[in-house]
Parts: C-alpha cells; sequence; structure tokens
C-alpha cells in the first residue's frame, strides 16, 4: 500500500510517497512564495522518481488544518482534484497531530505550535506512549502566555511557534522547556502520508464534495455586505 502525503499549511511545503515501512519519496521546499507555483510540479516529479503513476497509488492523505489559510486551500483543493480524477479515497490529517507525530518516541510531553499572529499560537498538547500519540487537549488559537500557564511538566516545544516565543517559554517554564532540532520544526508529508494509512485502514475517509480546511478561526477578509449600487 502506497499513500501520496501533501503538506502545504505552513510556509513549509512537502510532498511525499510513503509506503507502510518506508518513505519511498519525498520534496520539500522553503521559498517566499505561493505552494500553488509548486505543489503540482512537485507531485509530478516525485512520481516520476518513484516510477509510479497516480493509479498505482492506495489513496492520498492532506494536512487539513490550522494553518495558513491560503495553504491550506491550496493543498485541500488539490488533493480534492487528483480523487476526483482517479477516483482515490481522501484522508485528511491534523497538521498539529503531523507535527507532533515527528518527536513519536519523546519520553516527555509534546506541544506543537504553528505562529498563528495576532500575538497567538496554533497549538495542542500530546503524550507520548509506544510509539503513538494521544491529544490532552483541543487544538486551540491562544496566546502563548495563555497556554504556557497550562503546563507544569517538561515538555518539548517544536514549530515555527516555538521559534517566535522560545523566549516567553523559556522565561515562563525554565528548565522544563525543551526544543525540537531545526529539522523537525516543521510539518512533513510523509508524516501526514504515515498518519494517513491510519485513517485509511479505519475507513476514516474525507467525503470531497464537503471536506472543508480546519481553520480554527476565521480568515481576516471578509466579504462586505453592503451595496454599492
Amino acid at each position: 500500500m502506497k499513500l501520496l502525503g501533501i503538506e502545504t499549511a505552513t510556509m513549509v511545503g512537502s510532498v511525499a510517497i510513503v509506503d507502510q515501512v518506508d518513505v519511498v519519496a519525498s520534496y520539500l521546499w522553503n521559498i517566499e512564495s505561493a505552494h500553488s507555483e509548486h505543489l503540482m510540479v512537485a507531485i509530478q516529479q516525485i512520481l516520476a522518481d518513484a516510477s509510479l503513476s497516480l493509479q498505482e497509488l492506495d489513496g492520498v492523505a492532506v494536512s487539513i488544518g490550522p494553518g495558513s489559510f491560503t495553504g491550506l486551500r491550496i493543498g485541500l483543493s488539490t488533493a480534492k482534484g487528483l480523487c476526483y480524477a482517479t477516483g482515490l479515497p481522501l484522508v485528511t490529517v491534523p497538521t498539529l497531530d503531523a507535527l507532533a507525530s515527528r518527536l513519536v518516541f519523546c519520553k516527555y510531553q509534546v506541544c506543537p505550535m504553528l505562529d498563528a499572529r495576532k500575538g497567538e499560537v496554533y497549538a495542542s498538547i500530546y503524550q507520548t506512549a509506544d510509539g503513538e500519540i494521544s491529544r490532552l487537549c483541543p487544538p486551540e488559537a491562544i496566546p502563548p502566555e495563555l497556554l504556557l500557564k497550562r503546563i507544569s511538566q517538561p515538555t518539548v516545544f517544536s514549530g515555527k511557534g516555538a521559534i517566535v516565543y522560545r523566549g516567553t517559554i523559556l522565561k515562563t517554564l525554565g528548565k522544563k522547556a525543551y526544543f525540537a532540532p531545526p529539522e523537525l520544526n516543521s510539518p512533513d508529508a510523509a508524516a501526514v502520508a504515515r498518519l494517513g494509512f491510519s485513517a485509511l485502514q479505519n475507513g476514516e475517509t474525507a467525503e470531497l464534495f464537503s471536506v472543508e480546511p480546519f481553520y480554527l478561526r476565521k480568515p481576516d477578509a471578509k466579504i462586505s455586505t453592503k451595496s454599492t449600487v
């Protein structure tokens, strides 16, 4: 069984093809441009490198959020289009789950944090045990100071939010705060695909025409309801 993973929730985008024991191929970009300029090119390239066609895959797993509003829309719409064209099942993976799963064998609890701007982070707290993660609280858009007041035990922080608010974390938690290495600070398409296996095996597939990104909060831009006549 092979899954295509798509991750576009942050500025770091990636795609990967993963089977049940290995990463077959992966491609990552971290550049100041829209994911729409790179995503389909990367998918075509990774399929060519793996000598596979879309029809030879068993499904598509996509990071569903929270994260960048534009990035999530691009990733999900691309995944939906591929599944609609091929009949492949689509599975959605919470972005913070995928980020936390990169530290699945950590002996401390894990707190992935994405920078939500406006003085907030998208975050949750996870416990790790026996190679599995379990969420201790629901994902939130929350000021980091408020989040840190809830933490009393040693915790490993990861993600862009942990980089932005590193000083605040250290000031609050001191020696109880640990930080993931740089290569584990971004959500990753291979982790998305790996978590997608469990969802697919459990029959937790998404409905193509109704599934939407998990934003956590509303976009800043709003459509005006005032008449311009």
